[in-house]
């Protein structure tokens, strides 16, 4: 009998992802981020300063999208990436202008890894979720028809994948996050939290019922 190959072993093998992750150790963000974002926020706790992101997230994103493409576009190779980005803004009341651009690209070498993806944020959100933060430059004074922002370059495991974070650190939308990375029953989308994510988790009928239906959604053979 014939041994098979070394190359059609490989071609046969199924790639394997592994069953359990560990959870990385638990960080609060540091004060002085918070601090260097919002100093007039100094006597306020961290759960209160989301929770006012939270309530003011419309004016936030309001601000975010009132940014014009033609001067924020969505990624700038390497090459050209300046310092500073100036948008011209009209001044509107219900709007809170961003006050940095994140420049973001993969860590690992890939087809895409001469350009940067641009993302405009807000530093106070930023610094109220980010434990690792690098330091932030300060934010420009703004002119009253044009917002100065900073560009911060940051290498990411997937720079792309940074889409599902900025709108959840601004939303807090588990629901979005979820139906983001793979398609979710609409029954267990409904009172979504995260207890009842840990708690299906733990759930062999849960974690059965899930998988059924990603393999349903994806045409895929449970057996394969």
């Amino acid at each position: 009998m014939h041994r098979q190959s070394s190359s059609a072993r490989s071609g046969s093998s199924k790639f394997q992802l592994p069953r359990t992750l560990e959870r990385p150790s638990f960080a609060e963000v540091p004060r002085a981020a918070l601090l260097a974002a919002a100093p007039e926020l100094a006597g306020a706790s961290v759960d209160y300063i989301r929770k006012h992101l939270l309530a003011t997230a419309p004016q936030m994103l309001a601000g975010t999208s009132a940014l014009s493409p033609s001067h924020l576009p969505s990624a700038l190779p390497k090459c050209g990436l300046p310092p500073y980005i100036t948008v011209p803004v009209f001044p509107r009341q219900d709007c809170v202008y961003p006050t940095h651009v994140l420049a973001l690209s993969n860590a690992s070498p890939s087809g895409s890894a001469d350009t940067h993806l641009l993302f405009p944020i807000h530093a106070l959100v930023l610094a109220a979720h980010c434990s690792k933060l690098p330091h932030l430059p300060p934010p420009a004074p703004r002119a009253s028809v044009s917002v100065h922002l900073p560009v911060l370059p940051l290498a990411l495991p997937s720079a792309p994948a940074f889409s599902i974070l900025h709108a959840f650190m601004y939303t807090h939308r588990l629901d979005a996050v979820l139906t983001a990375l793979f398609p979710i029953p609409p029954r267990f989308l409904h009172a979504l939290t995260h207890k009842t994510v840990r708690a299906a988790l733990q759930s062999g009928a849960d974690l059965h019922h899930l998988s059924a239906h990603l393999c349903a959604a994806s045409a895929a053979d449970m057996q394969s």
